[in-house]
């Protein structure tokens, strides 16, 4: 067996490293912690969760979401509300300000990505990277 997939493995989980790290630079979110930043991408992407919910989706225990969680309704970026099923409960979800935040940040990230595309590349490139991305999306 070829040892190309594996240096091909290597090389892409490198290179999307540093793309991540570009892009975080563009537009970041100040001095939110990377547990914060999980959790408001995870109430993004699924929508309202309780603390015990958020801190299984992050390997966490219950008690150090809750600290994530505080800073970050202290922030203005969660809200609190009773959960509807169980009014013991919590139902944590983002904040209109947070909506917004993520919104114009993404639309950051979007705009310097484009104008690097089409800085660094030719029609032709741009093209390949395209049909790459095509064979990219059927390994996820």
């Amino acid at each position: 067996m070829s040892d190309q997939p594996a240096a091909v493995a290597a090389d892409l989980r490198a290179l999307l490293r540093q793309m991540n790290r570009r892009l975080r630079q563009q537009a970041d979110f100040g001095d939110l912690t990377r547990s914060q930043l999980n959790v408001l991408s995870l109430l993004e992407r699924e929508g309202p969760a309780t603390v015990s919910d958020l801190a299984r989706a992050e390997g966490m225990r219950p008690q150090s979401m809750g600290a994530t969680v505080a800073a970050l309704e202290e922030a203005g970026l969660v809200r609190r509300e009773p959960h509807p099923a169980d009014r013991r409960k919590s139902s944590i979800s983002l904040s209109e300000a947070a909506r917004e935040q993520i919104a114009a940040k993404r639309l950051i990230r979007q705009d310097w990505l484009q104008r690097a595309l089409s800085r660094e590349l030719s029609p032709e490139e741009l093209e390949r990277v395209s049909e790459a991305l095509v064979l990219l999306s059927r390994i996820v």
